[in-house]
């Protein structure tokens, strides 16, 4: 059981670089993606909490726009829009002009928006007052831009020798016409060109030019200032011929309407038809019938506009306005719907993506509700809107944002795919070649075709060569081992026949030699047939039996002299203490660790053997004077080949003894360890007792 989940980590761990990497690049596609996102709903929540602000101020905007003068003269009038030359009479917000006084006219004209304008800055307004007690005319005021003007002399008959005003009204079928001189009164200024004022005397037009013994319309009213600064410094002029400005203020008497209004008092005004009246304006100069203004000028344009205010909406909202005591029956004076900005194409896609995006909306329905007052009466405006509409404003300008979006997640996709191509499929194709390698052999390990210039094609060309060099090194070693096993045939066979013979000669079980010359047989059936010493020591089989511990050491220390191992002290216990242990392996693990002790004792010192046992224990511990190991070593010594003389071959220091005394005692069930004592190092050698393997 426990193996599957380590088989598991180990598969994890080999791909972790692999996953890695694409977790990385999904991470940052999804990042990329979740930005957006979070920049689209954060835009949506703030675009419904501007556009509440901007509803609001919309409202008020329109509101204040026809309150204002202009905007009450649109309301006033919502057809003036329909045909603009010939001009057609607007109705004031005001009862009536003060014609008299230019100041008063001008302000009045001017705030209430109905001038006209035309080219070379003139301008022209007609209109009627509010209320039909001021009497039924038609008001003329405007200025133009004119050099000195030419005033009419008192009885001359020619009126076409001055300047003079061509005024003409149409309605009903009967039409008015007038011509007015300019007779001037006084100068104003003290400039030498100073400016001039006078009245405009309307005769009635008379066809052959004669208005001998003509006399004035008595209700025809009009006056004619000139301003004495020049409008523009000309290089050049002469200052008294420079344009200046000229205002004229004039009052039609439209015969018409006043019989109307005498007859009832009560009569509706403006009256029904006020938008079938045509009126035309002239300005003609001395000597000539061509005007020098003309009222049906083609490049007139219209003052303020009730249609104007579609500019103010925004998609969706819709404006309405009615006269506030009209009947619910009665249509709309004024009804528009904001048109949809169609110059940006808007994304299905985004679109609704961005309407699914969760905001706190709150009431998406906007109503409004504002009233306007004028001297033709009270007008009701209804403005309402969908906060919905910001998805649209939203929409355009994601749509126009998104291939950033896309190209970053593109780029982002087409490194992935690179990376994936160009590095993980190899690094994949490495492991998995790698992973039968090590389960088949280093044969199975193929690079070649992964080499290149990149740091893992020379990773993998280090790697196909580093292969080549252990596959040399492996037959070399293969040569070398046999070799050696030939040579250990070689010396086996050699050393076997002496031995032989001295066995014979030391037949005496009591004899000390022959005891050696076991051991020495027994090391040589060990190595013989071998490789190398460690395969030799790993492999051996050992023949445990029920060993006299205590005996044992007696034998081993009245012994070690013969063994060039000078003053090792055991005390006898004097009881048998049995284990389990092959004889001559435990001899042989003994002496190695005495010839260590002997080795790094101190001079004159005794090397003492102690035994102890237990029901459970028996522990056998070598003690020696000297210096101690260095806590690292402690468990490194055991290890084949490690010595602490400096040249692997000096005498009986092949870093052999203690890697054999090891191997040994865990074959016969038991354990050794090296542990620093305060004066010295002490070796502890534990087996198992003789009746726990009976």
């Amino acid at each position: 059981m426990n193996s599957l989940p380590a088989r598991a980590l180990a598969w994890l761990a080999s791909i972790r670089l692999r996953v890695l990497f694409r977790v990385m690049f999904l991470l940052l596609a999804v990042a990329t993606v979740a930005l957006a996102l979070a920049v689209l709903q954060e835009e949506k929540q703030q675009g419904f909490d501007n556009y509440r602000e901007r509803f609001a101020k919309t409202t008020d905007q329109i509101a204040a726009r026809l309150r204002h003068p202009s905007g009450q003269l649109a309301l006033l009038n919502p057809e003036s829009g329909a045909t603009l030359t010939p001009l057609r009479p607007l109705l004031l917000p005001y009862a009536a002009l003060d014609f008299d006084d230019p100041n008063k006219v001008r302000m009045a004209v001017e705030m209430s928006g109905c001038l006209v304008q035309y080219p070379q800055d003139a301008a022209l307004c007609v209109a009627v007052g509010s209320r039909n007690w001021a009497g039924a005319f038609i008001y003329v005021a405007g200025r133009l831009q004119m050099r000195e003007l030419v005033s009419h002399r008192s009885g001359e008959k020619d009126l076409s020798l001055a300047h003079r005003m061509r005024l003409q009204v149409a309605l009903r079928g009967v039409q008015y016409r007038w011509l007015a001189p300019f007779e001037a009164e006084g100068e104003v200024g003290k400039s030498g060109g100073g400016g001039q004022r006078g009245r405009l005397t309307g005769f009635v037009e008379q066809a052959d030019g004669d208005y001998t013994r003509r006399r004035p319309q008595r209700d025809f009213r009009g006056w004619l200032w000139q301003a004495p600064e020049c409008t523009a410094a000309e290089s050049g002029v002469n200052e008294a011929a420079c344009e200046r400005e000229v205002f004229y203020s004039i009052r039609l008497p439209i015969a018409v309407l006043a019989e109307e209004f005498d007859a009832n008092r009560k009569a509706p005004w403006p009256p029904r038809d006020l938008a079938d009246i045509r009126v035309h304006v002239q300005m003609l100069a001395p000597g000539n019938d061509a005007p020098v203004f003309d009222s049906n000028n083609d490049e007139a344009r219209s003052p303020f506009q009730l249609s104007e205010l579609h500019g103010l909406l925004l998609p969706g909202e819709t404006l309405r306005i009615r006269r506030a005591e009209a009947p619910a029956a009665e249509p709309d004076m004024l009804h528009m719907v904001g048109i949809e900005d169609s110059s940006d194409p808007v994304s299905p896609l985004v679109s609704g993506l961005i309407r699914r995006l969760p905001v706190d909306a709150g009431a998406t329905k906007l109503e409004s509700r504002e009233l306007v007052t004028t001297p033709g009466g009270r007008y009701e405006l209804f403005l309402s809107g969908d906060v919905r509409n910001a998805n649209r404003i939203l929409a355009r300008a994601a749509t126009r944002l998104s291939w950033f979006v896309g190209a970053m997640l593109s780029a982002i996709v087409i490194a992935w795919f690179v990376i994936e191509l160009g590095i993980i499929r190899r690094i994949a194709i490495l492991t998995r070649r790698t992973r039968r390698s090590a389960a088949r052999g280093l044969e199975e390990l193929n690079v070649a075709d992964l080499r290149g210039g990149d740091e893992l094609g020379i990773l993998a060309s280090g790697l196909h060569e580093l292969q080549g060099r252990v596959r040399e090194d492996m037959a070399r070693e293969k040569i070398r081992a046999e070799q050696e096993k030939d040579m250990w045939h070689a010396v086996g066979h050699e050393i076997m026949s002496p031995l032989q013979s001295l066995l014979v000669l030391h037949a005496d079980a009591a004899d000390a030699s022959r005891r050696y010359l076991l051991r020495m047989q027994q090391a040589i059936r060990v190595l013989y047939g071998h490789a190398s010493p460690s395969e030799a020591f790993e492999t051996t089989r050992l023949e445990v039996d029920a060993l006299d511990l205590d005996a044992f050491l007696q034998a081993v220390a009245a012994n070690a002299p013969a063994a060039g191992i000078a003053d090792v002290r055991y005390v006898a216990q004097g009881d048998s203490v049995p284990v389990r242990a092959d004889e001559f392996a435990l001899e042989d693990v003994v002496t190695h660790v005495l010839r260590n002790a002997d080795r790094h004792r101190a001079v004159g010192s005794v090397i003492t053997m102690t035994l102890t046992a237990d029901a459970e224990r028996i522990e056998v511990g070598i003690h020696n004077h000297g210096p101690q190991i260095e806590p690292a070593m402690l468990e490194k010594i055991f290890e084949y080949g490690v010595s602490d003389q400096a040249e692997a071959s000096a005498p009986g220091s092949r870093g052999q003894g203690l890697f054999v005394a090891r191997t040994y005692m865990a074959k016969m069930g038991g354990t050794i360890e090296a542990r620093n004592e305060a004066d010295g190092v002490r070796f502890v050698l534990n087996l198992l007792p003789g009746r726990a393997c009976s």
